[in-house]
């Protein structure tokens, strides 16, 4: 039976309007955090009623041929699998999440709760709307359209892990685990992805990798008054800023290892141009910065490179220092930093860290105690290209359904289990893909889901997936 792309476009939206959003607008009211930010999460039980709520849904389905399982290791956050038989040849993975990152509701806009599901027209608003809990909801979806049509599809294998907004730490296990289960896949789709607009649909080629570590630094063991020590006893921030020195440089934010550098082809940057062509302005007018402020480089080409291609450091968080209404005449006794530093593909993350460490820790200024403890490594991720029928489905869909061609682009955050998966299957191919987007404030405040764009994808997916069993 041949695939009706009108059909699947209708039936997305009936699907996402009576299914989805309401089982969707639950799993907003669930905290779900994940366990880097709560250690306690096994006994919350949280991440439990996630998976719940989704095992819940996925039942109410009835699709042919369906089982799943709630995987569970000691210690670790538990993963569902689900598997789908499939109608045709070929297997595909589907991956998504359902552990979600901290809410400061305080942040949030008049009338708008991290936890409270609202519907503005064309978003849902809400943590986890898009990052990353639609995912599963869309996969599954999707295959679900190619039964009700009769069109013959892959075995379909849909892995939902709890602890992918900690670098997915307790995964790797998981995958050694279900071996068996995951069979040889032709195809691995990832929903945790997006692009620069809301019309297209956008294939992640590339993302870059990440390594974390705390910083420390501690010159006494009692605060001094500052008339007494300042000028004798050296500030731990000045000395945090000697040791920030010896891996960016500070003027232009140019990270100075070059074990963290990959070179970047010719390829590459006429990609960059032809992106940076087709956003122009809208780049960086899109982000939420100040008035007056530049980027670090100009021009939409150098950004999309910075963004993509070059490491670069945020200092994401700071210990030992006051809010400035209660701080007083006192010279601290330690400064300790949050650093996060983005690796472009092809870096060995774990590489880095060891690097790192004995950057910040060799010959300390003044001898003042200093130590830097990895706390996070993930490589980066560059996709194969896509085989020629897969593209040539996508593309067919993309144009039927939105009217324009799929496009191709990178993203400057990280997925680790693209990484582990290219890994442990390195004759698959990959569509990273999803619906996030321009003003969509995943992990910020405000987050919200495009649900026209999430619907289009759904149609487009269910076509992509259709041509596997071809």
């Amino acid at each position: 039976m041949s695939l009706d792309l009108d059909r699947l476009i209708e039936r997305a939206d009936e699907l996402w309007e009576t299914s989805i959003l309401p089982s969707l607008s639950e799993f907003i009211e669930i905290e779900a955090l994940s366990p880097g930010f709560e250690p306690d999460w096994e006994n919350k039980g949280e991440l439990d009623s996630a998976i719940a709520l989704f095992s819940k849904w996925l039942v109410n389905q009835e699709l042919d041929g369906m089982t799943y399982q709630i995987h569970r290791i000691d210690g670790r956050t538990p993963v569902l699998l689900v598997t789908v038989e499939g109608t045709g040849p070929g297997e595909v993975i589907f991956y998504s999440h359902l552990d979600k990152q901290p809410s400061r509701a305080n942040l949030w806009s008049e009338g708008l709760h991290p936890l409270k599901a609202v519907r503005r027209e064309p978003w849902l608003f809400g943590r986890g709307a898009l990052d990353d809990g639609y995912g599963g909801y869309l996969c599954v979806t999707a295959l679900k359209m190619l039964q009700e049509q009769g069109v013959p599809y892959p075995r379909s294998h849909f892995l939902i892990e709890t602890c992918e907004e900690s670098g997915s730490y307790d995964l790797p296990p998981y995958l050694d685990a279900l071996t068996d289960e995951l069979g040889d896949p032709n195809l691995i789709v990832v929903l945790d992805s997006g692009g620069p607009d809301y019309e297209h649909i956008w294939v992640t080629e590339a993302l870059r990798g990440l390594v974390a570590g705390n910083l420390s630094v501690k010159v006494s063991n009692e605060g001094v008054h500052s008339g007494m020590s300042g000028g004798v006893i050296p500030s731990s921030f000045r000395v945090q800023r000697i040791l920030l020195d010896r891996v960016e440089d500070s003027q232009t934010g140019d990270i100075l290892i070059p074990e963290m550098h990959v070179e970047i082809s010719s390829k590459v940057r006429k990609e960059a141009e032809q992106l940076g062509n087709l956003l122009g302005d809208e780049l960086w007018s899109q982000l939420p910065v100040v008035d007056g402020l530049r980027p670090q480089n100009e021009g939409a080409a150098e950004i999309l490179l910075d963004m993509n291609w070059r490491p670069a450091m945020s200092v994401i968080g700071a210990d030992g220092i006051p809010p400035t209404q209660t701080a007083g005449n006192v010279l601290r006794t330690n400064t300790d930093l949050k650093l996060s530093f983005r690796i472009p593909p092809g870096v060995n993350a774990e590489e880095i860290d060891v690097i790192l460490k004995e950057k910040f820790e060799q010959s300390p200024p003044y001898g003042a105690k200093v130590e830097y403890t990895p706390d996070a490594a993930a490589d980066g991720f560059h996709a194969p290209a896509m085989d020629g029928k897969l593209a040539e489905a996508l593309l067919d869909a993309s144009n039927h359904v939105t009217g324009l061609p799929p496009m191709a682009t990178w993203v400057g955050g990280t997925i680790p289990f693209m990484a582990m998966m290219q890994e442990k299957y390195p004759n698959a191919q990959f569509l990273c893909t999803g619906t996030g987007g321009p003003g969509n404030n995943a992990h910020g405040p405000d987050e919200k889901l495009h649900i026209p764009s999430s619907k289009r994808l759904t149609a487009v997916l269910s076509a992509t997936i259709a041509a596997v069993s071809k």
